[in-house]
Order: structure tokens, then sequence, then C-alpha cells
């Protein structure tokens, strides 16, 4: 996958752009984010801020490295699957945005 490839499947999966980067926030608190992907010149990375407000390397891979799963699209080899609460954070984002979007239409 591409650097495009990702951004693309991140923002269709409930990550938002923040800083220049592909990240999800706690639902109650859209802001700051806590879960970031860093999409750099060869590699993506996969960081988690800790309580102390330092940003943590979990995982990372290069891009010849990252395929996309044939069915749900998620790239594989970052271990984004296998990190534990990472997929109920994504729906909560996902959620939200489509709330967000419905609530914006009723004007």
């Amino acid at each position: 996958m591409t650097k495009e490839e990702i951004t693309a499947w991140a923002l269709a999966n409930g990550w938002t752009m923040m800083d220049g980067a592909p990240c999800l926030t706690k639902p109650a608190a859209p802001h700051p984010a806590i879960v970031r992907l860093v999409l750099k010149a060869t590699v993506a990375s996969v960081e988690i801020k800790k309580p102390a407000g330092k940003w943590e390397k979990v995982s990372g891979e290069s891009y010849s490295k990252i395929e996309a799963d044939l069915e749900t699209g998620m790239p594989g080899g970052l271990g984004l699957g296998t990190i534990s609460g990472l997929t109920l954070l994504m729906q909560d984002n996902k959620d939200r945005q489509m709330f967000a979007r419905m609530g914006g239409m009723k004007r």
C-alpha cells in the first residue's frame, strides 16, 4: 500500500486528520488525538499517546510490506487488528463522524 492508500483507508474508517497525520480521539473528547498514523517517506508507524503526553511507537512497517486485507481493506503489517481496543476506538470515531454528518444535514 502507498501513503495515499493508507490515508484514504484511515479517513474512510473513522480517522481524522490532525496536525498532518490520520488520528483517533477519545469519543467523549474529540481533541487531542490519542492514536496516530505517522506516514513518512518509506515507512508507516502507529503511535499511541501515553498519559504523560509523549508518543510511543507501537508498530511500524515499510510501505512495500503493507498489504490491504481483501475483506476489510485494513492495512496489514501495522498490527492494527492486534492492538487492544483499537478496533473499538476506530468504530466509535466512525460512528461519531456519521452522527455529526447526520446532525448537520437537518438544517
